[in-house]
């Protein structure tokens, strides 16, 4: 029995070993480095480095990265450099590991300078370039390889299979946990946050008047769900991968017209067509050949190493179980916020909230009112308002200010409330907890208020 599991592991280690046309990944690279690329360039001319880094006097931290700091300007401005150039170098495979280390080192401490910041696309851009620094995409059709080829070194058109395997299971992920976080009331049979929404877009030009008619919301709601489920695995198949693909590049320009989203919808076009045949880019760029002018003959694959295939392994259950993990908490995650990020969970939430808070002086008794205006910025005070966290990273910097200034401070409370997908607004936080002194961990977090069922599925 062990023989024949030992075999059918050997059996699996060779089939990822097989090398199989590295075209299609080598377009991969190439759309993942320029969109890399562009939106660095985008936050340097446009001004959100000085909006969202430089202006902020306070950034909100990850549980375990209290550590990572907002960098001075300059250096601000040059991680944004690197970023770009690295991207470019990345997309032409130019000096490729280094390259693709410097934009997932880079690009991942600039997501952790602020939680308010996070956004799926992101998290999923820090995620593919962890996988790429460990793959050998350098290879093919890159700078790289035509330098070698110039210097007498034959090159391979090929690359492992797992490389690819890889990548079309990293984007498969992305999109059917999408798909099964709106498997739930708010999305099906309420269609919010997209009823609201929509409601909003009743002036866009031809289809703004279908888009407020009531069956609107719910057309979108179980298109949206039935998309992110069923299109990985039909971009699998030969036979619908045209249709999906094509699917693909519909629903992601239409969330890209309606929706404030970001490069989300780019992202996923330029990288959906790694689930095509492998060597799919030779029809369309014939000369692309050029830069590969010695191919070896084939040769007998190197094998896929067992410490390599354990941290693939590991990756992929990490990814299977974070998406699963906010089942360990009582109550609506989306409305405690406890195992929602770094889910998949996109376009699933309207939460809008108000908090004031309140320092208490030990040595008189007075209180203090505090509005998050005198730290915060208008983005992050929105943000803030509806996440649990934050606020309570909020309350414990207070404090700090205002024993700084003086204050005997006892506790410090705070007057919360939230709306959640367009329900009525209520209590989010315990008025009577001092949340300055409550716990930061993962563990559930008792002073959140419960979601009131008995107007879960009441109107503004």
């Amino acid at each position: 029995m062990a023989t024949e599991r030992q075999s059918k592991r050997e059996t699996l280690r060779a089939w990822l070993a097989a090398p199989v046309h590295g075209a299609s990944m080598a377009l991969f690279r190439a759309a993942f480095g320029v969109v890399v690329a562009v939106a660095a360039i985008r936050f340097i001319a446009y001004g959100w480095i000085e909006r969202l880094y430089v202006a902020p006097a306070l950034h909100f931290k990850y549980y375990g990265f209290e550590w990572v700091s907002a960098p001075p300007r300059w250096a601000l401005y040059a991680m944004f450099g690197a970023l770009a150039l690295s991207g470019l170098f990345v997309a032409i495979g130019l000096l490729y590991r280094l390259s693709a280390l410097v934009l997932l080192l880079t690009f991942t401490y600039i997501e952790l300078v602020d939680r308010t910041l996070y956004l799926n696309h992101y998290y999923l851009v820090s995620v593919l370039a962890a996988l790429l620094v460990l793959m050998p995409l350098g290879r093919v059709y890159s700078v790289d390889a035509w330098r070698r080829a110039r210097r007498g070194i034959a090159c391979a058109q090929t690359l492992p299979r797992w490389c690819l395997v890889t990548l079309q299971l990293q984007l498969g992920v992305v999109y059917f946990f999408a798909g099964v976080a709106k498997l739930q009331g708010d999305w099906l049979l309420r269609a919010e946050p997209l009823r609201s929404w929509l409601a909003a877009r009743g002036d866009v030009p031809l289809v703004g008047a279908f888009l407020v008619r009531p069956e609107a919301p719910y057309l979108f709601a179980w298109g949206g769900a039935l998309f992110d489920l069923l299109v990985p695995f039909a971009l699998c198949w030969r036979r619908t991968r045209a249709l999906a693909y094509a699917a693909v590049l519909g629903f992601h320009v239409m969330t890209w017209a309606l929706f404030e989203i970001g490069i989300f919808p780019w992202v996923m076009i330029a990288l959906a067509p790694i689930f095509f045949s492998p060597d799919w880019p030779r029809r369309f760029f014939p000369r692309a050949r050029a830069l590969v002018p010695r191919a070896m003959p084939s040769a007998t694959p190197a094998p896929l190493s067992r410490a390599l295939l354990a941290l693939l392994a590991l990756h992929f259950a990490l990814q299977l179980l974070l998406p699963l993990r906010h089942h360990l908490y009582r109550g609506n995650h989306l409305w405690t916020d406890q195992g929602f990020r770094f889910s998949w969970h996109v376009m699933i939430i309207e939460k809008r909230g108000d908090v004031r808070f309140t320092v208490h002086d030990t040595r008189d008794g007075r209180r203090y009112e505090v509005s998050p205006c005198r730290y915060l910025t208008p983005l992050q005070i929105t943000v803030m308002a509806g996440e649990p966290d934050l606020i309570a990273q909020l309350a414990r910097h207070i404090r700090r200010d205002f024993e700084r200034r003086g204050v005997k401070v006892a506790r410090v409370t705070a007057d919360a409330y939230a709306s959640l997908n367009g329900r009525r607004r209520q209590r989010f936080i315990d008025p009577g907890v001092d949340l300055s002194r409550a716990s930061w961990s993962f563990a559930a977090k008792p002073w959140i208020v419960p979601l009131d069922r008995r107007v879960a599925l009441s109107s503004r």
